[in-house]
């Protein structure tokens, strides 16, 4: 018998397996031709270059931002990106009121006072997840345990996200704001203030924390005071603006997902791009490295932490609105949808 016909009575004894074969053969052009299209979608635009201007603040958590520069892929998705540098997320968020910037990217606190004041602005996507700020007292002001902040004069950045972690941090261990001083500071200045000695304990963030824990040595106590929960750096633009450039904020998103990408696979040669960017030492960008989840995502956890944060401003009267905003408002999907769907885990 030949060897086609054996063949051919083969395939008719097993039509169960000649019919599970075609459609792992099927699947397989399935998504090959999905991966074609969104390849010539995504990496083959080759449409007018757009401007798009991106206010950020000058810390690690901008790490897919300044790879995705350095390595070209903005322009390899037809866009003209320009990076205006921030003291603060904060800062940046303000600039893109005032018109300075297409994109900020503030932590998600700020979202959450933004949506108080009811601005028309959406978060497009968190690019980075970090646990950085600590609380660091002075032992030589009597202070061994959190329950000796109790009177202590404690620095920190009010009306910020630090405010907040150390507000609950103390709510955590059953204290409250008013059992202690808080007294408001420059995050730049945060070493000096509390050298000087006119603090007894601070809240801060790399890289003064590391300034800090050096100059204090033996007389340093350290706590981390997000109490677990992530700080989201989120990119948030206009709601006019966003409409309007859609195939760019999508074009956008996938240069950074590229750069996700690239800092998975070349740690070493990204970790090199945010410390010449930041103008940091090897050895600090190593120490705070790990603390970053630089990943796009459109998490349920983004909302439950905003949903945190405004209650806690309401419970705490630093705004005049007693109802939470809904939240789903200030977030749009379609961008990060198109380019990562499997990183949208949003509940509507």
């Amino acid at each position: 018998m030949r060897k086609t016909d054996r063949m051919k009575k083969t395939i008719m004894k097993s039509p169960r397996k000649f019919a599970l074969l075609s459609l792992v053969i099927f699947a397989f052009l399935a998504v090959f031709l999905a991966a074609l299209i969104y390849t010539h979608s995504w990496h083959g635009y080759s449409g007018k270059k757009e401007k798009v201007i991106i206010g950020t603040p000058l810390l690690e958590s901008s790490a897919l931002i300044y790879v995705a520069d350095r390595q070209g892929f903005f322009p390899g998705q037809r866009l003209n990106v320009q990076i205006k540098d921030y003291d603060t997320g904060a800062s940046s968020l303000k600039g893109l009121l005032q018109g300075e910037v297409d994109i900020a990217t503030p932590a998600e606190y700020a979202l959450v006072g933004r949506a108080f004041q009811k601005e028309k602005i959406c978060a497009l996507a968190s690019i980075d997840k970090v646990q950085y700020f600590f609380l660091i007292a002075r032992k030589d002001r009597g202070i061994e345990k959190i329950d000796d902040l109790k009177g202590k004069r404690i620095g920190v950045v009010t009306k910020t996200t630090a405010e907040f972690y150390l507000g609950r941090f103390l709510e955590l261990h059953r204290l409250k704001t008013n059992q202690v001083r808080l007294v408001n500071i420059d995050i730049s200045q945060s070493a000096d203030a509390i050298m000087k000695g006119d603090l007894d304990a601070i809240v801060s963030r790399p890289p003064y924390v590391i300034a800090i824990k050096e100059r204090l040595g033996a007389k340093a106590l350290t706590w981390p005071v997000q109490s677990s929960q992530a700080l989201y750096a989120v990119m948030i633009g206009r709601d006019k603006w966003l409409k309007e450039h859609a195939e760019s904020v999508k074009r956008l998103l996938a240069a950074l997902s590229q750069a996700e990408e690239y800092i998975v696979h070349h740690p070493a040669e990204a970790k090199d791009i945010v410390q010449k960017r930041l103008n940091v030492d090897a050895a600090y960008l190593e120490t705070v490295w790990s603390q970053n989840q630089f990943s796009l995502s459109l998490d349920q956890s983004l909302i439950l932490a905003m949903e945190d944060e405004a209650r806690w401003m309401i419970r705490n009267n630093l705004i005049k609105e007693r109802k939470v905003p809904n939240f789903l408002d200030y977030i749009s999907e379609e961008g990060l949808k198109a380019v990562k769907p499997g990183a949208v885990n949003i509940i509507r």
